[in-house]
């Protein structure tokens, strides 16, 4: 007689308010007991009921760490969920799971999706999702691979600039605001939206452009 493990899981311990289909996800017994009923109909024994009351997001579920232990230790020959996101988190968890349940002689039987993976076609059904999580993995390795790319030609692990944009600033403009409109430096910088020191330096380099011999000027000091 096959011995079945069943999972079950539940975001919170308390129902909502948003009607009967987000209530019937809450309550780990309205899915227990069809698993149960399922066992029943096929001759299968009941091993163990796991079971969490926890987000899917989270890495840790002792409910599915318990039944993961248990699997690796040969307990039972199959194991039965309510739908495949009460048990796995991602499509990559999943699949992950099921390699291993599938390497380890368990079947895995989804009530909602009409997923068992002991019968020719549940078997196919996986091999399906095995391919779109291998397809997922592509993609995303595609993805990193063009980042690193771009990101080399643009000097940058993201390829995005570093820092803020550099502002550029009129030079010209600087000496004409300093020298004809006699604008202290924070009023030329309040001008140009920039920093005191930034239109300072602007100064300078314009002068230097200009008169490519002369030494720096000591107004910017």
């Amino acid at each position: 007689m096959k011995r079945v493990a069943i999972y079950v899981r539940v975001s919170t311990a308390s129902k909502t308010k948003q009607g009967d289909a987000v209530t019937f996800v809450q309550n780990l017994e309205v899915q227990e007991q069809p698993l149960r009923d399922l066992i029943t109909q096929r001759g299968w024994s009941l091993h163990q009921v796991y079971s969490d009351r926890a987000s899917g997001a989270r890495e840790r579920r002792p409910g599915l760490d318990a039944l993961m232990k248990d699997a690796r230790r040969g307990q039972f020959d199959a194991v039965v969920v309510w739908r495949f996101d009460r048990f796995a988190r991602s499509v990559k968890q999943l699949v992950s799971a099921l390699e291993e349940f599938r390497a380890l002689g368990i079947d895995f039987v989804s009530h909602q999706e009409a997923v068992d993976t002991s019968t020719p076609m549940g078997k196919a059904m996986f091999t399906v999702i095995a391919a779109m999580a291998e397809l997922e993995r592509s993609i995303i390795q595609e993805r990193v691979i063009s980042g690193l790319d771009h990101a080399q030609r643009n000097g940058t692990r993201s390829g995005r600039p570093v820092g803020r944009p550099r502002v550029v600033i009129d030079g010209d403009a600087v000496i004409r605001l300093r020298r004809i409109e006699r604008l202290p430096w924070p009023a030329i910088a309040r001008r140009l939206h920039s920093s005191s020191g930034s239109v300072r330096r602007a100064y300078e380099a314009a002068l230097a452009r200009h008169n490519p011999c002369q030494k720096p000027s000591t107004e910017a000091l």
